[in-house]
């Protein structure tokens, strides 16, 4: 049995349920082979609105798995971003970037 939550299962009945109007922006997302940790943010951004409070709170605690961070990596290098640019676009400290470059990229 699996410990992680099926979010596509999830957000595919919040947007039936409450939101089906959001639904066409959201597809191309739910589609996708594998979810990622940014795929949820941006479901989230799209799906529910929250004020400058709710996002900062939530910026705090969120975790990103190895296949997220490898994404954002990847996503740097692509867009030939420095790491303060990279943290900007995705609301990161510019030390876990540091971080996960020294631990992620050999």
């Amino acid at each position: 049995m699996s410990t992680v939550p099926d979010y596509k299962k999830i957000y595919w009945d919040i947007l039936n349920e409450k939101y089906p109007e959001k639904k066409s922006r959201c597809i191309p997302i739910l589609e996708k082979a594998k979810l990622a940790a940014l795929d949820i943010i941006k479901l989230n951004e799209i799906i529910f609105d929250t004020d400058k409070q709710t996002e900062i709170f939530n910026q705090r605690h969120r975790m990103y798995d190895e296949y997220t961070i490898s994404q954002i990596l990847v996503y740097q290098e692509e867009n030939k971003l420095n790491n303060s640019q990279l943290a900007r676009h995705f609301k990161l400290s510019r030390n876990s970037i540091t971080i996960w470059k020294k631990k992620y990229k050999k």
